[in-house]
């Protein structure tokens, strides 16, 4: 199981260590806790540190609990932790501001150690989920999920039935058409219309959609991925797949894996 980072931050050091010590005897290991006394060194620690969860005093100096939850947001982190509010005033304010910034919940002092404790599995499984809903994001192409296939026409819905039927080959419009009975010119308009993309671009989506899949799951080396997917040559597969993903087979396959293992 991966150990998951709790940062504290509070400008009551007798606060600080409280809530540490109980984390660390209650977590049994499970939980690295970073502190800090207070917004600035917070932030600070963020650019060397993957934090899983902040648990933030609201009342602190200079920057609060609620400002250190908003310069979080801004830096929009790709592993955005959750966050437990800690106060000891029950302020409306402060928890309808809690609630727009998405904050996990809010805490009013004294905490008992077993709500604390209840309150932080509760947040990590939800940083997990927003993880794995990222991870996801990141696997399965966007454009091909907003389509509504079942609202497709017959001859569109065939030719997108062939296409992933055969996306080991080299896959031609013509090819196509042919198979479904319809003229290649009027195929292409019609695909276009309801799929809001060319064909070309659906064959390589498709196509790359596979690659990734392949990529994650499998040990295969890149040149018989790009084979398996119907690219000849493995130097146009590269090309393809930077153009689309921003990154190279090997990168996306070396960051995502790495992923994965902590999430």
């Amino acid at each position: 199981m991966r150990i998951q980072t709790i940062m504290i931050v509070d400008d009551e050091p007798r606060t600080r260590q409280g809530l540490k010590r109980i984390l660390e005897t209650k977590g049994n290991g499970r939980y690295h806790i970073l502190t800090a006394e207070d917004g600035h060194s917070a932030l600070h620690m963020l650019v060397d540190h993957e934090v899983d969860l902040i648990i933030t005093d609201i009342r602190m100096p200079e920057i609060n609990g609620l400002a250190l939850v908003n310069r979080v947001e801004e830096k929009q982190l790709e592993h955005k932790p959750s966050v437990i509010l800690i106060s000891g005033h029950a302020e409306f304010d402060y928890a309808h501001q809690a609630i727009q910034l998405g904050v996990t919940n809010y805490l009013l002092k004294p905490i008992s150690k077993e709500k604390l404790f209840a309150s932080v599995e509760i947040a990590l499984e939800a940083c997990e989920e927003r993880n794995r809903v990222n991870m996801m994001r990141k696997i399965v192409d966007s454009r091909l999920m907003v389509t509504d296939y079942s609202a497709l026409s017959k001859p569109v819905a065939d030719a997108v039935s062939y296409v992933n039927d055969h996306l080991e080959q080299v896959v031609g419009l013509k090819e196509v058409a042919d198979h479904i009975q319809l003229n290649p010119s009027y195929l292409s308009a019609l695909f276009k219309e309801q799929m809001q993309m060319t064909f070309s671009e659906y064959v390589t989506r498709r196509k790359l959609q596979r690659a990734k899949e392949m990529l994650l799951r499998t040990k295969l080396p890149i040149a018989e991925i790009a084979e398996r997917v119907g690219y000849q040559t493995t130097k146009y597969f590269f090309k393809l797949f930077k153009e689309y993903e921003g990154c190279s087979p090997g990168q996306y396959r070396s960051e995502m894996t790495e992923e994965q293992m902590e999430i």
